[in-house]
């Protein structure tokens, strides 16, 4: 069955060539957020960098409409800025948008240890020992050397306690949150005696974890994620 447009026959919308085309444009759509992320997550992409179309296109052999598509969907979530005539970059913020971020991160971050310290489950808290385990050994072995390897860990911590919380639409606004801020917190760990403290303060927030103590569990993982001031206009000039 053809539908009229302008005197010219064309497809339905719901053709079944036009949904497959439509599906394989969502799934390349898809494809390119989740490696741009994952791009983000291990440092290839850093604040302030291009993100050139041209050479997606090339790298990923699509055309222009799922990586404008990609980005149009990665510019929503806050994760990459469009500029006039200039194209798209990943995320830099000023002071004022970073300790505005932080300060959401905080909450986001406290709130998963104190719905984890309520929820824990026997399997959760078996992957919450390990991965602080793993955190107490880097520290431990290598002092303030490898920090990126450490930086992974750190991840993994905060993804376990996020995921022992049972929610994962809280899930999901951390990780986007965080992204914004990984190159930050990455940096963090170049800094004598960061992976030492980081270590510490993984142990005693798994340990108000497991102890049911959600207040206190709230607390401290808020308290662990944030920058001071100073610290956080050091990390953004290093960072610039």
């Amino acid at each position: 069955m053809l539908m009229r447009q302008g005197g010219r026959g064309v497809l339905p919308f719901t053709g079944g060539k036009n949904r497959a085309f439509l599906a394989a444009m969502a799934g390349q759509t898809e494809t390119l957020i989740d490696t741009i992320m994952n791009w983000i997550d291990l440092g290839r992409l850093r604040p302030g960098d291009p993100i050139d179309e041209v050479a997606l296109v090339a790298e990923f052999n699509v055309s222009r409409t799922p990586v404008r598509e990609a980005l149009l969907q990665l510019e929503a979530m806050g994760l990459i800025r469009r500029h006039p005539r200039k194209g798209a970059t990943l995320f830099r913020p000023t002071l004022e948008e970073f300790l505005a971020i932080l300060e959401v991160h905080a909450k986001l971050e406290g709130q998963a240890a104190g719905l984890a310290a309520r929820r824990l489950s026997v399997g959760w808290a078996e992957r919450l020992e390990a991965v602080v385990a793993a955190c107490e050994a880097h520290a431990a072995e290598k002092g303030d050397a490898d920090p990126d390897g450490y930086y992974q860990l750190n991840l993994r911590f905060h993804e376990t306690v996020a995921l022992a919380a049972g929610n994962p639409f809280l899930t999901e606004m951390i990780k986007t949150n965080a992204r914004k801020l990984l190159a930050y917190y990455r940096a963090r760990y170049h800094y004598a005696g960061a992976i030492a403290q980081s270590a510490r303060e993984h142990r005693e927030i798994a340990r108000l974890i497991v102890a049911r103590d959600a207040t206190a569990a709230e607390m401290l993982m808020q308290r662990h994620v944030q920058f001071d001031q100073i610290t956080a206009m050091d990390l953004l000039a290093a960072l610039s």
